[in-house]
C-alpha cells in the first residue's frame, strides 16, 4: 500500500488498484479489486490502523470484475453503503447480464466473476452526493455508467478509475479492446481535462501526483 497524498492510499491487487481514503468518520473505498482478493483490502486497512468495520462507503467506478470483485464481501462484513452510476448498477447487482466483449469472456477466466453486490445509492447526475467531500463525474466510454470521483482535498484528487490510465508523469487512454465506446471515452477524457485537480489516481498505472489536470490536457491535445 502506498500513500499518494495525505489520507489517500493506493492498494495493489494484482494488476489493478483500489483506493482507501481516510475521512472524519472512518474510511471510504474507491473500488474493491478482483474477486477473492478482499484480504488485500483488509490488510491495507490494518496498515492504515483501521478495520473493515470503519468502512463507511464503497464507491464503484464501473462494473468490471477487477473493480467490483470485493464489493459484496466488503459491504457484507462492514455494513458500508455502495455507490454506483445508474447505468452500471443493474450489472453490479446482477439484475442485468454483464455485456462482455470477446476479450472479456477470455479474461474472466483469470479475473473471476464478481459476486453480485447491492447498490445502495444510484447516481443519475453529476455533483455532490451522500459522501461528504466527493463529487461524482459521469465519464462514459469504458463502460456506459463509468463514473469518476473528485475529492476536495489537497488541491483536488481525481479517482479516474478506468476513464484513463496513469504513467506517473503522463496520462494515457485506456485500451480500445476494453472500451465499450471509444468516442465517448475520448469525450470523457476531454471533460476531465476541464476540471481542477492536482493529483490523479487510476485503476491501472501510476498516480500523477502534481499538475495532474495539465497531464489530461496534454492527452487531449496530442
Amino acid at each position: 500500500m502506498r500513500q499518494v497524498v495525505d489520507g489517500v492510499f493506493e492498494i495493489d491487487i494484482a494488476f489493478v488498484h483500489a483506493h482507501l481514503v481516510v475521512v472524519d468518520d472512518g474510511v471510504v473505498l474507491v473500488d474493491t479489486g478482483l474477486p477473492r482478493r478482499s484480504a488485500k483490502v483488509e490488510q491495507a486497512l490494518h496498515e492504515a490502523r483501521r478495520t473493515v468495520g470503519d468502512v463507511r462507503a464503497v464507491l464503484l467506478t464501473h462494473w468490471h470484475a477487477d473493480h467490483t470483485g470485493g464489493a459484496a464481501h466488503i459491504r457484507r462484513v462492514s455494513g458500508a453503503r455502495t455507490v454506483a452510476h445508474t447505468l452500471d448498477a443493474p450489472i453490479i447487482t446482477g439484475a442485468a447480464p454483464m455485456p462482455l466483449t470477446p476479450l472479456q469472456r477470455v479474461t474472466k477466466l483469470v479475473t473471476g466473476v464478481p459476486e453480485p453486490a447491492p447498490v445502495d445509492e444510484v447516481l443519475a447526475a453529476d455533483g455532490p452526493f451522500s459522501v461528504p467531500g466527493f463529487t461524482a463525474v459521469h465519464t462514459p466510454g469504458h463502460t456506459a455508467g463509468h463514473v469518476s470521483f473528485l475529492l476536495d482535498r489537497g488541491g483536488g484528487v481525481l479517482f479516474a478509475g478506468d476513464a484513463a490510465g496513469g504513467g506517473g508523469t503522463k496520462v494515457r487512454r485506456t485500451p480500445r479492446l476494453m472500451t465499450a465506446d471509444a468516442a465517448a471515452a475520448d469525450a470523457s477524457v476531454a471533460r476531465l481535462a476541464e476540471l481542477r485537480f492536482e493529483v490523479a489516481v487510476f485503476g491501472h498505472g501510476r498516480a500523477v501526483t502534481a499538475a495532474a489536470a495539465d497531464r489530461f490536457r496534454d492527452l487531449t491535445s496530442a
